[in-house]
């Protein structure tokens, strides 16, 4: 018997919109909000996996948006990840 793939995929949106709510609730402010949505995973893989679809679609909503490519996205991204990195110990 194989698994339902409407069942996975109405799984791996809820996971995301989970995820979604982390994110938004940390941008208010609200760490216990957070922290509830983070422990209601059922673990460190569902957790990535769930991250992974919402950065996935996030984005291609945003190379649609600006009319870039996938590609300059996540190029522009990993721009201003790195330059926004700090070492500890350095300034």
């Amino acid at each position: 018997m194989t698994a339902d793939p409407s069942a996975a995929i109405h799984a791996a949106a809820d996971a995301a919109q989970r995820a979604a709510g982390v994110i938004a609730a940390r941008r208010r402010g609200d760490d216990a909000g957070a922290e509830a949505l983070l422990s209601s995973f059922p673990g460190e893989a569902a957790k990535a996996g769930a991250f992974f679809v919402l950065a996935d679609l996030a984005i291609a909503l945003l190379a649609r948006a600006s009319d870039q490519s996938t590609d300059e996205v996540v190029q522009d991204l990993t721009i201003v990840l790195a330059a926004n990195v700090t070492v500890p110990g350095q300034h």
